[in-house]
């Protein structure tokens, strides 16, 4: 059961309404690294949660607060959309640069380079709707719940990662004082979010957390190959060493190493003839060669 409360989690002011900067905020709500993902991805981590029940809490107080921030977003999108033209007859396209951003992403200043979206002045009223800065509905493709906590830890420090990314570069693409305000606080969240992550990935322990998930008994698996780096690449000597393939595993349960030239140990696949109702060729129909058969 939820709860709400009618004033914003940080105060949300526009003081120059910029359309565009509008159409640009719709990515931090419905893009695939904005808050209804990450609120989503929450949510249904925690209600899935097993084990420990402080990490289902936790889980469950930071997907609220995410609620708290589509609620700011869409507030600011709602306020930079407040002088937007809603015909092109309130004035002519060469008085009002805004209409021509509307009709054809017109000259607008350097820092902006698409024009408004339309479905701000056709569907929504001059609002914000759950969809990213193309007007791409949000699908849920991206929410990540795996019913393993540290691989779903993992993926939210991702989430919140590439939502900083995003949210550094909007607070770039505004002058507006208070788009900025707004953004240095979800930009400070989002910091606090990746390290809360972490953090549930040091409390579990290095030795408990790697591999994910640990709970696959390892005399099953082909162990030669879980540290091996395979150097690809056919000139060997242009490969440079690195932390990923020499020395200790991160799990501390194996040794790094290198293979140059990497091989094939596979056979070359060949596949049977179409079958007749397959709707193939006829030719596609004969037997492959015998000498080429998988053995």
């Amino acid at each position: 059961m939820y709860y709400f409360d009618k004033r914003l989690q940080y105060p949300v002011k526009v003081e120059k309404p910029d359309p565009i900067f509008a159409r640009q905020l719709q990515q931090a709500i419905g893009g695939v690294e904005g808050e209804i993902r990450v609120c989503l991805q929450y949510f249904f981590q925690a209600w899935g949660a097993r084990g420990p029940a402080k990490y289902r809490d936790v889980l469950l107080n930071t997907a609220t607060e995410e609620i708290s921030h589509i609620e700011m977003l869409a507030t600011a999108v709602a306020l930079n959309l407040e002088d937007a033209p809603v015909t092109t007859q309130e004035t002519t396209m060469q008085a009002n640069p805004v209409v021509g951003a509307v009709m054809n992403g017109g000259e607008r200043p350097r820092h902006v380079i698409e024009g408004m979206l339309h479905r701000h002045i056709l569907s929504t009223g001059l609002s914000a709707f759950p969809a990213n800065c193309d007007g791409v509905p949000f699908d849920c493709s991206h929410i990540y719940a795996s019913g393993n906590l540290a691989a779903d830890m993992y993926c939210n420090v991702a989430a919140e990662s590439t939502g900083r990314t995003l949210a550094v570069r909007l607070y770039n693409s505004t002058s507006d004082p208070g788009m900025q305000d707004m953004l240095s606080y979800l930009i400070a969240r989002d910091t606090m979010h990746q390290q809360q992550w972490l953090a549930v990935i040091e409390e579990m322990g290095a030795d408990a957390a790697l591999p994910i998930p640990n709970s696959f008994d390892r005399s099953k698996e082909a162990t030669e190959f879980s540290y091996m780096f395979m150097g690809t690449e056919r000139d060997a000597a242009s490969i440079q060493p690195g932390r990923y393939c020499e020395g200790p595993s991160i799990d501390g349960q194996g040794e790094f190493s290198f293979r140059a030239g990497f091989e094939p140990l596979g056979q070359e696949p060949v596949l049977g003839p179409a079958r007749p109702d397959s709707g193939a060729q006829v030719e596609q129909m004969k037997e492959p060669p015998v000498t080429n058969a998988l053995t």
